[in-house]
């Protein structure tokens, strides 16, 4: 979602606000892995709390779809000279980063695959370099898709014209997905 974002952004008002919008992002990487990390001991031994970030996690993704299908109603994507309403591209990218329900468990995941494998410990130095690299992968990756945006509009033709509404339907398929396993897990412990 984020990356498709940061095609998007880069489509409708240009390579320096796509830019803006990857700061943004990469900016809330910072106290995403700090929680991650800080809580992932803690996770591990309490799942009620995945069901809790489950739980929530389904109703933001409700909203996200909502919120996309909307925008997908109000205007396409057009190849040439694109203009839209005035946003902050990197107040966006910091919101829709907070909202992103997967940075959190994906790098509790991460730090538990590589301390299993004695990759990673838990001190102030792993940590630091661990973030600093995501946080320049992060915004590397998404400067790549604000740069080749028109490249990859050109190869992929109307799947990026109507980004909006392909956003819209992956919320939608990540919070029904998400809202059947919470009902599996309800119906296998009762």
């Amino acid at each position: 979602m984020l990356n498709m974002t940061a095609l998007k952004v880069s489509l409708e008002k240009g390579t320096e606000a796509a830019n803006k919008y990857a700061l943004g992002v990469s900016l809330v990487i910072i106290p995403q892995i700090y929680i991650a990390f800080v809580l992932t001991k803690y996770i591990t031994e309490n799942p009620k709390i995945l069901e809790t970030l489950d739980k929530i996690g389904v109703v933001i993704f409700i909203f996200l779809s909502f919120y996309f299908y909307r925008e997908s109603k109000k205007s396409k994507i057009k190849v040439e000279g694109l203009q839209s309403k005035k946003e902050n591209p990197f107040l966006a990218g910091i919101t829709l980063s907070v909202l992103n329900m997967f940075a959190i468990p994906f790098f509790c995941g991460t730090a538990v695959l590589l301390d299993s494998f004695n990759l990673f410990s838990f001190d102030f130095i792993s940590i630091l370099f661990f973030t600093i690299g995501s946080l320049i992968g992060t915004f590397y990756i998404l400067y790549l898709y604000g740069k080749f945006a028109k490249t990859i509009q050109k190869k992929t033709g109307k799947l990026t014209k109507d980004i909006n509404i392909i956003l819209a339907i992956l919320t939608a398929l990540v919070a029904v997905f998400t809202l059947l396993k919470l009902i599996y897990t309800f119906l296998a412990t009762s």
